[in-house]
């Protein structure tokens, strides 16, 4: 039977008894009775005493530790907390806190043990009478508020049992002190303050110690009813409470009469400051851990929240705090760009098509629609209101950013920023968001051709392009305004100078499947990759985490390690629970191709698109990259490898509509390189990369390598009799293609598909999909007038950004190498 069927059934049993007119009473039958009542109800007591939070939980209560993400250079990056909460000891509490606390809710708190049996008798009668009262007492509250689960708050005579017995259990466990301590430290004050200390920040500005007289009593009157009485939307009713409270210290002698009468009269008087909760040096990648720390946890009998577990991660702290400083500061300079380029009485007015439609898309027109306005009228009221059209435009043209670091050596993540600032965009544009990359998916298309036996020094037309689709459709790429040279162009240079016409050509002879297999071989495992012949452009989204995985694997030759961010994880006292292995290397792409490869991207930075690295970072060290840009200025990528470090930078809005309207600031020369330029700057001066450290060609040891380099020098020796083919011709008629090691297929995706209006399109002629022009000489830009920051220098060319909408939440986690 269930505990709580006991009092129900015992009732009607007595019912029944009672309700027989022939039975004979005498004072033994009713002496039996009154002896049974209170067996049953001890009875009664002793079974719900399993159903209430053991000795060993009480105790444990009061020492919860979260769990904390450390750096491998020991920097806390994230607490794992239930609420927002900063534990104080007792004697960092003002004492009129505690003195207007036991005279207001349980004046004889130092006289009973957990349970008050005279105020539990007067509130029992009090509310058989109409006036219903709380009996409970400061102890059996903190057992109602640390076991809400387990006690519940129905107004039954089953939760006040338990409420009972958990305290006396608190009282056999904690001292008087330590159970006061408790109480004001978990107890809620609204406005995701928990805890006295929070609440004095949050409605006085001060520490919890700090607290007067009259502060103290606003608090503590809170408690009977916190939104009620909440002194920031109510503050008569909460002036009101507060002199309740002081008469009852008077009351119980902790406050004269003299100081009560003066204190009574004074205002209330609120500080009132949200308290936002402290987001560590890496927020966006404590997030994307938790769900597996907790599932980890539960599989363990750990709680991530209480046992103070230390997890261990690859993030090199100093690394990660020179990382986020990029972004913030590459972020405000965009801003001004974007703020010019969306100013109010510019672009941004009532009357642009894109802000109707913004506003039909808001909360505040949607709310106004459901209450029964008329659209067109509720939209004209919403573009007439400044404030608003003000709000919506700062939310929509916040400029975004994200930024992910590796050691292409072990697949060890060392730096992970998901937005410019986690308190006003928690979205992690890591991992949770999915772009088109662009012209950093070139490489693929290279590397499939270099696998497949082409050479960097060969040869294509750089001209003018048709690709046939089928359907009369036909593809026409272009290289935005720059037209071709109607020369022949090596492929490496085609790669530096991120070429559209010859990456084109180059995709119809390699194959759209291939580039496909290579890239998910090489690391883009968790996106869908359409095999078009626009891919070879960047147009299926993928994940900054997966390019610059990717480009790992180009880094180290050819060889796939999958990102690793956790490596250990200890319990409070530093022993060790777990240890996580970096997964073993995986051949993506041969070894002489991934070389070849790699040695094309150096002339991105060496002389292509991503010289600035070169020109204006003065970074000397042996790197390689690639930018990227998609259409309409959308995206702007760029990734940059060292023997060390590879690091990539995304950058745009959170609304694919919203641009920098900049042909100059969207590209990802400008946008996204300067935060990876600046990154690896710091880290060369800080020695935390080895700016000597090259990148070493090896020789193939197998024998198909050894095959692939005899038949790429007796190519060569052709080619010096009789000349280099070009366009089509280029690559060995009728060659063997080697096969590509095959990735895993990739799991179906849980993210919403993206709208219509976002997917890239083929349609017919003319169209140009995504353009990374080349280089053109050097000219100074003087930035306009409006690009000047108002935080901080005027933006130099080169230093901008530009960001898409949220294509949906990826879900796979980064912590992917497999406990060992």
């Amino acid at each position: 039977m269930n505990p709580s069927d006991i009092p129900r059934t015992a009732w009607q049993a007595l019912r029944r008894f009672l309700r027989k007119p022939d039975r004979l009473w005498s004072q033994h039958t009713l002496a039996l009775f009154l002896a049974a009542v209170p067996a049953a109800v001890l009875l009664y007591v002793l079974a719900l005493v399993p159903f209430t939070p053991a000795i060993s939980d009480i105790r444990k209560a009061k020492t919860d530790q979260p769990a904390q993400l450390v750096s491998s250079d020991g920097r806390l990056l994230a607490e794992y907390k239930w609420v927002n909460r900063e534990w104080v000891p007792f004697d960092a509490i003002a004492p009129a806190v505690v003195d207007a606390l036991i005279a207001t809710e349980d004046h004889r708190f130092y006289e009973h043990f957990g349970l008050d049996w005279r105020r539990t008798l007067s509130a029992v009668v009090r509310t058989a009478g109409g006036d219903r009262q709380g009996g409970s007492t400061i102890t059996q509250q903190l057992a109602r508020n640390l076991y809400p689960e387990e006690i519940g708050r129905a107004p039954t005579l089953t939760r006040k049992l338990k409420e009972a017995i958990t305290g006396l259990k608190i009282e056999w466990s904690y001292s008087k002190d330590e159970i006061l301590e408790t109480y004001l430290n978990t107890v809620p004050f609204l406005y995701n303050a928990y805890g006295i200390e929070m609440a004095a920040r949050t409605y006085f500005d001060k520490s919890a110690d700090k607290l007067t007289v009259l502060e103290s009593a606003t608090l503590i009157g809170m408690l009977k009813g916190t939104a009620y009485y909440n002194p920031v939307l109510n503050p008569e009713r909460a002036q009101a409470r507060r002199n309740t409270v002081l008469a009852q210290m008077k009351k119980r002698g902790k406050l004269a009469a003299a100081e009560y009468d003066t204190l009574a009269k004074r205002p209330l008087r609120i500080r009132f400051e949200r308290q936002s909760e402290v987001a560590g040096l890496a927020p966006h990648l404590a997030q994307q851990l938790r769900r597996q720390l907790i599932d980890w946890a539960d599989r363990n009998g750990y709680s991530l929240y209480s046992d103070g577990l230390v997890v261990r991660t690859t993030i090199d702290g100093r690394l990660q705090e020179i990382a986020t400083q990029a972004v913030q500061r590459q972020g405000r300079a965009l801003q001004g760009v974007a703020d010019g380029a969306w100013a109010p009485r510019g672009v941004w007015g009532s009357k642009s098509t894109l802000v109707q439609q913004l506003v039909r898309e808001s909360a505040r027109y949607e709310k106004a629609v459901a209450a029964g306005g008329e659209p067109d009228a509720v939209l004209q009221d919403l573009l007439q209101d400044a404030a608003f059209l003000r709000e919506l435009r700062a939310a929509k043209t916040r400029v975004q950013a994200g930024f992910m670091a590796l050691d292409p050596r072990s697949g060890a993540v060392l730096a992970w920023v998901g937005s410019r600032d986690y308190g006003s965009d928690p979205f992690d544009h890591v991992q949770a968001a999915r772009r088109q990359p662009g012209s950093t998916f070139k490489p693929f298309v290279y590397g499939a051709a270099f696998a497949k036996g082409m050479l960097p020094t060969d040869t294509l037309l750089d001209t003018s392009v048709e690709i046939p689709l089928g359907g009369k459709r036909v593809w026409r790429p272009t290289d935005g305004n720059t037209p071709p040279s109607e020369e022949p162009m090596q492929l490496r240079d085609g790669l530096a100078y991120s070429k559209n016409t010859i990456t084109a050509q180059l995709m119809q002879q390699v194959g759209p499947e291939r580039v496909a297999q290579l890239a998910r071989a090489m690391g883009v495992r968790e996106s869908k990759l359409e095999p078009v012949p626009a891919l070879a452009l960047g147009t299926s989204d993928v994940t900054l985490k997966e390019m610059v995985a990717a480009y790992g694997t180009i880094a180290s030759a050819g060889s796939y390690r999958a990102p690793q961010v956790i490596t250990r994880i200890e319990d409070k006292d530093g022993r060790l629970l777990e240890e996580f292995k970096a997964a073993p290397p995986e051949r993506a792409l041969g070894l002489t191709a991934a070389q070849e490869l790699r040695d094309a991207l150096r002339g991105v930075v060496d002389k292509g698109t991503g010289a600035a690295i070169r020109s204006r970072y003065g970074i000397t060290a042996d790197v390689a990259g690639k930018t990227g840009t998609t259409q309409d200025n959308t995206d702007g990528w760029f990734i940059l490898m060292h023997p060390q470090l590879v690091a990539g930078a995304w950058v745009g809005f959170n609304d694919a509509r919203i641009t920098l309207r900049s042909d100059y600031w969207g590209q990802g020369a400008h946008s996204a390189l300067p935060m990876v330029g600046d990154v690896f700057r710091q880290a060369l001066r800080a020695k935390l990369i080895d700016a000597r450290e090259r990148f070493v060609d090896e020789e193939e040891s197998s024998w198909a390598g050894r095959t692939a380099g005899a038949v790429s020098a007796l190519r060569n020796w052709v080619y010096d009799l009789f000349g280099r083919p070009t366009g089509e011709q280029a690559g060995p008629a009728g060659a063997p293609e080697p096969e590509l090691p095959r990735a895993p297929a990739p799991p179906a995706s849980t993210a919403s598909a993206p709208l219509e209006s976002e997917r890239p399109e083929i349609t017919d002629a003319p169209l140009v999909p995504l353009q990374e022009v080349a280089p053109r000489a050097p000219v100074p830009v003087e930035p306009p007038v409006w690009m000047t920051e108002p935080d901080g220098p005027q933006p130099e060319p080169g230093m901008v950004t530009t960001e898409p909408v949220h294509r949906g939440v990826v879900v796979p986690s980064p912590w992917e190498s497999p406990p060992q």
